[in-house]
Formats: C-alpha cells, structure tokens, sequence
C-alpha cells in the first residue's frame, strides 16, 4: 500500500461541480436501496433454498461452484477469474468506488485524508481515506463539522453508483463489440489426456481443427471423415487454430492397440429416442450394430449413414455396472435434422488419438449473447447477467479469450485492427461484471458496507421522527444493522461451509 497526500488539488477541481456530483449521488440513494432490496431478496431465497435441502438431505456435495476460493471475486484465486482480465477489473472497480468517495467528500465539505494505490505485488487499485470523524460521527458528539445524514448518504452512494455506471457503459460496449465479430471456426478440441499421441503431438484443449490432411472441414462429421479414410500406415497433418494462430500438427494414421480394442461409450440417450425406448442407457459401451464391430465414434457415424429410418437393428452394449453384456433389437427412428438415414438417438464422445472432438456452437452462442439486452426486461437476463462469466449460456463458463480468437474473427470497420477487438470484448466483460457485483454487494444493509451505514442513517431518521429522540433512535438502528449484518454474514458463511460440514457428518 502507498499512501500520499498528494492530489488534493485535483479532487478540488473535480469536485468543482457540486451540483452535478451531488445530483449524481442523489441518484445514487434510490439505486441503492433497489440493490439492497435485490441483494436481501438473493440471500432469503439462498437461505431458503440450503434449509429446503438440509431437511430434504439434498444440499449438492462440494464442488467448484460452492467452493471457497471460487465465492470470492479474487483474481488469480478463483478458476473462473482470468488473472489478467480479472485483476483489470478489480484495479478498475476500485479505483472508480473510491474516487468517487473522495470527490463526494470534497463536495459536502469532508475531509481526505489521503489517498493511495494498492499493491499485491502490481498496482490493483487506489483507495482514498476520508475523516472518519466527521464523515461518520464516530465520537457521537455531533459537532459542526460532522457530516449530516443527506451528506453522508451521499457520500456512501457515490461509489455504489459509479460502479453501476461503470458497469452500464463497459457492458454496453461489450454488446457493441459482438457485432464486430462473426463465427469462423466449428471443430474443437475439448480435451486432452495426457500420455496420449495427441498429448505427444502437441494437441491441446481450445484448439480449432481447420483442415484435415489440407482438406476444409467445417464439422466433427466432416472430422470423422476425413480421418477414418486415412491409409493407417500413413500420417494425419491436422491444421490448427491456437492463439489466433494456424499451424499443422501431425501424428501416425495408424491406431493403437488401446483404440483397436476399445468400443464406444455412450455419454447420453436422447429422450423419445429409439435407444430410450428400446432401454439402452449411459455410461454403457457400444460393441456392435448388426454383428459389425463399433470401436470408435468413426465406425458407429460410417455405420448410420449405410442405414434408413424404421429399419430394425441389433444393438449389443456391454454395461459396466452389471459387467455383462445385453443385447437389443431396436427399429431406428426419423432422424431430428431431415436426414434419410436411420437415428438410434445415443450420444457419445468423438476421441481422436487422446484428444475429445466436438463442435463449438460459435453462431448459436454468439446470437444468444447478441439477445441478452432484450431479455433484460425479465428475470431471466438479469440471471445470465448475475452468472454468465462463471456458468456461461450452458454452465461450461465464459470462453476465455483464447478460445474466442480461435473460434471467431473480426469484421467490417474493426478487421484491420486484428485481435484488438477481443482484447476489448475481455476487458469489458470483466470490468463490466465485476463493477456490477461489487456495487451490488456493497448495497447491502450490513455494516461495514456502505449499504449498512445507508441503512442505519435512513433507520435512524424514521424512528427519530415517530420518537423525537434522536440518540434513542441512533442506538436503534445500530442495533438492527447490526443484526442485520450477523444474520448476512452468517448466511454467506452457512453457503460456504455447509456442504463439507453434511459432508463430514
């Protein structure tokens, strides 16, 4: 931490224009009586929710998202924070709440006493250190000096409200900037194991497969294709997309004995499916189809192209659970995407050498984050707000920036400018987030927080008036803030730590 004393002059001059700041943080107070109302709705629903499973014996095992070090906003700590995009953010965040605080204070006649920078062990944010003493009446006398209730209120909104705004104008261009993108790539790499031949090759998890042995592919069936008609005593070059890069990887077409030998596992059945129906079920192997041998992915898709709908199968699986094998005969259904060809309706893993295939739904999830504004009139787009950096529009996370380069590019005004253009939809992502959560958590009725004092002021003022007692009235509402603050507090640490301790028991 360096504190100074230093750019006094400059929060004078900023502070300037009174009327407008304190218009602006007048703003503020109704704002932050909606969050507080919002937050105090979030945690009795939290609070309901965990009792409802207590007694039911269903709250969730631990897991990352109950995890501790993943409940708090802290870059480089939590896996759902980038440490780059995150600690921005945070230093962002900071600097706007506390600025904020100082400026209202040179507004209503407070005192700063310092101001500084935070570091850990890079420059995260700023802080500025206002007289407690007259911004708080900690010694109760009540002098000249002290701020009032109106000023004080103020004061403790401003930075809730610079955070909101904040939030508003970098979501907003964050939303502008996904219009300066369009999908590019299909085929990822979802998955790697280690000791593998992909592993060996220099595969890795968020890689884009471009082309196959030079040839264009724009699905993992394209994928299938191209692979399984390799001479095995060949090799495979795939082209790949890492880091907004392209380079070519290449490895034997020959399979191991492991993938020689191995069948396919199925991940999924799809409901009112033929394989539902029939009762075939996950986490079983698929061994044959008509006495022909399924050891991959490739040989089951090379299969159901030869076959039409309604015609009747024998499907033998080996179930893991039972260690036995069960065989059914099952009529393939129509097939969902109009196609000729017979639908068995399972679901399974595409692994190549190692590495998991699947297709990124670039244009699907790029339309629904395009929809997000529009949603924002109901529940539901607050909710993805409130989530979409940790669960994403399908609990798989936001794409890091890594991922996004691979799987879309830059159009119009923006293309000459390359890869800045994902920089910029990042940074705003997480300025935006992380603003929006620490206004709203600051809203809270619990003290420290500058929602508690807000609270405990606004209290203090309604007894005073049905009473006429003002120090009765202050003794109070400090008393219901801080229970207020007992039971927030209690309730965070009851998230926290009660799926280890039913665990334990």
């Amino acid at each position: 931490m360096v504190r100074t004393t230093r750019g006094q002059g400059f929060l004078d001059l900023i502070g300037r224009a009174k009327s407008f700041w304190r218009a602006f943080a007048s703003i503020g107070v109704p704002v932050m009586f909606i969050g507080m109302l919002s937050m105090l709705a979030i945690v009795v629903l939290a609070d309901y929710v965990l009792l409802t499973q207590l007694q039911s014996g269903t709250i969730p095992a631990p897991g990352k998202f109950n995890e501790p070090r993943n409940i708090f906003l802290i870059p480089g700590l939590s896996e759902f924070i980038p440490l780059t995009w995150g600690l921005l953010a945070l230093a962002v965040t900071l600097i706007v709440h506390e600025f904020s605080h100082a400026v209202l204070c040179k507004v209503e006649g407070v005192r700063v006493k310092s101001m500084g920078v935070l570091l850990a062990p890079i420059p995260i944010g700023g802080f500025a250190e206002p007289d407690e003493e007259q911004l708080l009446d900690k010694s109760g006398t009540g002098g000249e000096e002290v701020a009032s209730k109106p000023e004080r209120m103020r004061i403790l909104s401003a930075g809730v409200m610079s955070n909101f705004v904040t939030a508003l104008i970098a979501f907003t261009i964050f939303f502008a900037a996904l219009g300066a993108i369009a999908p590019s790539e299909r085929v990822m790499i979802t998955n790697v194991e280690d000791g593998t031949p992909a592993d060996a090759a220099g595969l890795g998890s968020g890689m884009a497969i471009t082309h196959v042995n030079g040839a264009r592919i724009e699905s993992a069936a394209e994928f299938i294709l191209k692979t399984s008609g390799v001479d095995p005593d060949s090799d495979i070059t795939l082209r790949v997309m890492s880091n907004g890069g392209a380079r070519n990887i290449s490895m034997p077409a020959e399979r191991s004995d492991g993938e020689k030998e191995s069948g396919l596992v199925i991940d999924s059945v799809v409901s009112d499916s033929a394989a539902e129906s029939a009762g075939l079920s996950d986490n079983t192997v698929l061994k044959r189809i008509d006495g022909e041998r399924i050891r991959s992915f490739s040989d089951f898709s090379s299969f159901m192209e030869t076959t039409h709908a309604g015609q009747p199968v024998r499907v033998e699986v080996f179930n893991k659970t039972s260690n036995r094998t069960q065989v059914f005969n099952i009529t393939l259904g129509t097939h969902p995407e109009g196609s000729e060809k017979g639908f068995l309706g399972i679901s399974a893993p595409i692994i190549f050498k190692g590495a998991a295939i699947s297709e990124f739904p670039a244009k699907e999830y790029l339309n629904a984050l395009q929809n997000i504004p529009p949603k924002l009139r109901g529940i539901e787009g607050w909710f993805i707000i409130f989530t979409l950096p940790i669960m994403g529009l399908g609990g798989e996370g936001f794409p890091s920036n890594d991922v996004l380069i691979n799987f879309y590019e830059p159009i119009g005004t923006v293309e000459p400018f390359g890869n800045a253009i994902f920089w910029i939809i990042s940074a705003t992502l997480w300025i935006a987030w992380i603003n929006f959560y620490v206004g709203l958590f600051n809203c809270l009725p619990a003290v420290p927080l500058d929602g508690g004092h807000v609270f405990k002021d606004t209290l203090g003022s309604i007894f005073n008036l049905i009473m006429k007692d003002e120090a009765r009235s202050e003794k109070i509402s400090r008393k219901i803030v801080t229970l207020f603050a007992l039971a927030i507090f209690s309730s965070f640490f009851l998230m926290i730590t009660l799926p280890y301790i039913v665990k334990w028991f």
